[in-house]
């Protein structure tokens, strides 16, 4: 089956006979790498991007005897690879909404039992210590207060803080070495 397809040339409009084969050819010489950076900039990666292209081009040949108008050609290809951009685009949507999500890496069991015995040891620590380094300590590191909040906090003075802070993990340190 044969088609027939307007070459425009210098000396004015010539028809010339083109089956699917030569048309899709032609057009696939001249504007394969105008499509392709069509399509990767619609969909941001240039293997996809040829993929579109190449099904543009094949869904072409194979419907070019329906092709009313074989001037538009290029337009109904551009159209097609931004329609087909724009369904690997929803497909990926919905892949990314619809994947697992990734389990959270679990400590071993070892891991866990370490921990606990470090937190048993720093609580039995803390206990030990005078009323003022504790309360220092404590709000210092677990309320992650600043110096002159604990310093109202306590009713003292930065300086006393201080100091208790700095007496508090000086006798952490030495209980906790004790522990192991």
């Amino acid at each position: 089956m044969t088609e027939t397809l307007v070459a425009r040339g210098t000396t004015g409009a010539t028809a010339v006979v083109w089956d699917a084969d030569q048309a899709v050819t032609a057009l696939y010489s001249a504007n394969y790498r105008a499509l392709v950076r069509l399509a990767a900039v619609l969909v941001r990666d240039v293997g996809t991007a040829e993929e579109v292209v190449q099904d543009a081009f094949v869904a072409m040949h194979g419907g070019w005897r329906r092709l009313r108008d074989p001037d538009k050609a290029l337009s109904y290809l551009r159209q097609a690879v931004v329609n087909r951009s724009r369904s690997v685009l929803r497909h990926r949507a919905v892949v990314e909404k619809y994947a697992p999500k990734a389990m959270p890496d679990a400590q071993s069991a070892e891991a866990g039992a370490i921990g606990e015995l470090e937190r048993a040891a720093v609580v039995a620590a803390l206990h030990r210590l005078p009323a003022r380094q504790r309360e220092a300590l404590a709000l210092r590191y677990y309320g992650d207060l600043s110096e002159a909040e604990i310093a109202r906090s306590m009713g003292i003075s930065r300086g006393a803080v201080k100091s208790h802070t700095a007496r508090g993990m000086a006798a952490m340190r030495n209980i906790l070495e004790q522990f192991s």
